[in-house]
């Protein structure tokens, strides 16, 4: 696993994090043509680093190698909105770190449960960190799984998402 260090975004790192989104997501060749016919899909708003909503990985040499973003979906629930890794540090623990970041804060915050609406290409990447598919929904660019991690296990709640039934 990669040696990293995780904080918060700051305004500082937007042209950093702007560069990583766009070439993080041309390099699922699948996705590259409609997300070059769509110019907006490949611009990273200013939101979530002003809102306090990013967390970004940085490696030793200070270059910032992935992020991801948060929303509140009410008191107990997150939505994970994006997770990216630079192409050239995927598959080393980046995305894994981020995420057991996120959970770890949302734990300790009273969160239940994160879902994702997630890229077809990275269902194997959650479905190894806890998340269990919910159902699946339509996007901007064609149909994606639906997907949940819980984190606060009750029980019959986290017998029923293992068994997908909620």
């Amino acid at each position: 696993m990669t040696a990293i260090e995780i904080r918060t975004g700051a305004p500082g790192d937007l042209t950093a994090l702007r560069r990583l989104f766009r070439r993080s997501s041309l390099s699922v060749e699948a996705f590259r043509e409609a997300l070059l016919a769509d110019p907006e899909a490949l611009e990273l708003s200013d939101t979530a680093v002003a809102e306090g909503r990013t967390r970004v990985a940085v490696a030793a040499d200070g270059a910032i190698v992935g992020f991801i973003t948060f929303l509140p979906l009410g008191a107990l629930v997150l939505e994970l909105e994006d997770l990216f890794v630079d192409p050239d540090r995927m598959r080393q623990g980046v995305a894994r770190q981020l995420v057991d970041d996120l959970t770890t804060a949302a734990k300790r915050d009273g969160i239940t449960s994160i879902e994702v609406t997630a890229n077809p290409y990275a269902v194997a990447f959650y479905r190894s960190v806890g998340f269990v598919h919910m159902r699946d929904t339509d996007t901007k660019f064609g149909p994606a799984p639906r997907m949940r991690l819980l984190l606060a296990d009750d029980g019959a709640a986290g017998a029923m998402q293992h068994a997908g039934l909620s």
